[in-house]
């Protein structure tokens, strides 16, 4: 006695494969990209512990000040906008 193999329609199973594949594509893509956000927030993270090592030593050495990022240039802050700012 032959066993019956049952089968559904080429063009289902076509169709049934190319939409697991996308769903493997996306899932694969949005692993990727969390590694990218991985990455990126630790450095955001690393820049800002810098920045603020850099932030530290400027005022160490100039006192409280304003820094102009642009040009450089700095106005001292005075006591009133230290407190407002706090």
């Amino acid at each position: 006695m032959e066993d019956i193999v049952l089968k559904i329609k080429d063009e289902e199973l076509k169709e049934l494969q190319g939409r697991v594949n996308i769903i493997n594509q996306a899932q694969l893509q949005i692993g990727q990209l969390e590694t990218q956000k991985h990455n990126m927030l630790h450095e955001l993270a690393t820049s800002q512990t810098v920045l603020k090592e850099i932030q530290d030593k400027l005022e160490k050495e100039y006192g409280k000040v304003s820094i102009n990022i642009v040009d450089g240039t700095y106005e001292p802050i005075k006591e009133d906008e230290q407190q407002a700012n706090t």
